[in-house]
């Protein structure tokens, strides 16, 4: 009887501890959120997460099993890890906010001094002939007013200055004919001086000198040789040398020479994007040059170029100068200065957008990362640019959006 009692006294024991660990293992077991969760992610990308194997969207690597164990994770943290990496991005970085306040600044522009075409002076020819000998042989070279150019041979002002000889020799009396013969002779190039020596030798001058009319730079000439290929004059126009020489015949109304005077200049400005709208005629303009950084030449704005340059897509402006005192050398840079007018807006720093074609990207901050959103922006002003739509100062934006984005995506918004 004791026997019994003893043995049952035993397995009721071992009944109690088995029960225990039972029930004690039933209470540690994981739930269904608790269990084991086998997520595959990249090497090289690690925002690409998945929930099952896979390759990479961006580099197509396989995916590599990423095992999350012993903690809940929670289902809105799921669904944003599966998002689609081009429009949302998890992640914890700097931040900064839009602002609403007025900036003003100065604008920078890079320039040159040019030519102004409108004070330049075409030498051309005013009667048909041959050049028998060129007192100018290259470009750029300084011309001085009533400088000898060129001698002509012209068998028609040959035979007018014979008709005028003799109009002068034996109808004297004459005056109109030969005040009209004499007037004929001036437009066809020839001096007064030299329509006096005809009338005292009485003998014609096979060979005419042909003189300056104004103070200039040879910039260049005409082609003045009838079958001369095309391809040729494109070689020569990029040289120093000019493309007229002695022997050449030139005809009636062509160009010869080119003067450009230093006197009258341009100042020529590169203007970049998002200035354009700051900058008006007649606003004022503080100049400096390479020769002289602390001269400052105060000038006014002539002219804005509609046309946008095709390499850079920026505009130019135009300042008139009188060099007569400045003595800029032509082709030397300068800076224009521009003091903008205060603009109030909501402005932006300029990283914390990201342009991809015709449009402009900021990532704004959500729950778990930062979502992709189209703005539309207007001027830039120094380090800011102003936000037009699509945020406000309320939002929180990446501050760096470059750091955001991977070489290979593509950026979809909504």
């Amino acid at each position: 009887m004791k026997r019994y009692l003893k043995y049952s006294l035993v397995v009721m024991i071992i009944s109690i501890i088995g029960l225990s660990i039972y029930f004690f293992a039933l209470s540690n077991k994981p739930t269904h959120n608790q269990q084991q969760k086998e997520l595959y992610t990249c090497p090289m990308h690690p925002q690409i997460i998945r929930d099952k194997p896979g390759n990479c969207p961006i580099c197509g690597m396989a995916l590599v099993k990423k095992t999350i164990q012993n903690h809940v994770v929670e289902s809105n943290l799921i669904e944003n890890l599966l998002k689609p990496t081009d429009n949302f991005i998890v992640g914890n970085y700097q931040t900064t906010t839009p602002k609403d306040t007025t900036i003003s600044s100065e604008i920078n522009l890079p320039g040159l001094i040019a030519y102004d075409p409108n004070s330049s002076v075409n030498i051309a020819a005013r009667i048909s002939g041959r050049i028998e000998k060129m007192y100018v042989n290259y470009k750029y070279q300084k011309v001085n007013k009533g400088q000898k150019l060129f001698d002509l041979y012209s068998p028609e002002l040959l035979t007018e200055q014979q008709n005028f000889i003799y109009l002068v020799s034996n109808d004297s009396d004459n005056a109109s004919i030969i005040k009209a013969t004499k007037q004929k002779l001036l437009l066809y190039g020839m001096t007064v001086n030299q329509i006096n020596a005809l009338v005292s030798a009485k003998r014609a001058n096979p060979v005419i000198s042909i003189y300056s009319p104004a103070y200039g730079i040879i910039q260049g000439t005409e082609n003045m040789t009838k079958n001369a290929n095309v391809t040729m004059q494109n070689a020569t126009a990029t040289t120093e040398f000019l493309t007229i020489k002695e022997g050449d015949y030139i005809k009636k109304g062509e160009t010869v020479f080119k003067l450009v005077n230093t006197d009258k200049v341009w100042g020529i400005f590169n203007v970049i994007q998002g200035y354009n709208n700051l900058i008006k005629t007649n606003q004022s303009i503080a100049i400096t040059s390479e020769l002289d950084e602390n001269e400052i030449i105060n000038a006014q704005i002539n002219f804005i170029e509609t046309q946008l340059s095709p390499t850079d897509k920026s505009n130019r402006i135009r300042v008139y100068l009188n060099n007569n005192k400045l003595k800029l050398p032509i082709g030397i840079r300068l800076q224009g200065i521009l003091k903008t007018n205060p603009i109030k807006s909501t402005w932006l720093q300029k990283q914390a957008l990201v342009s991809i074609g015709n449009k402009k990207i900021v990532f704004i901050k959500m729950d778990n990362g930062f979502k992709a959103v189209a703005i539309k922006t207007g001027i830039e002003i120094n380090d800011f640019i102003q936000i037009i739509e699509g945020i406000s100062v309320k939002d929180t934006i990446a501050k760096n959006a470059e750091y955001l984005i991977d070489s290979e995506s593509f950026i979809k918004t909504e």
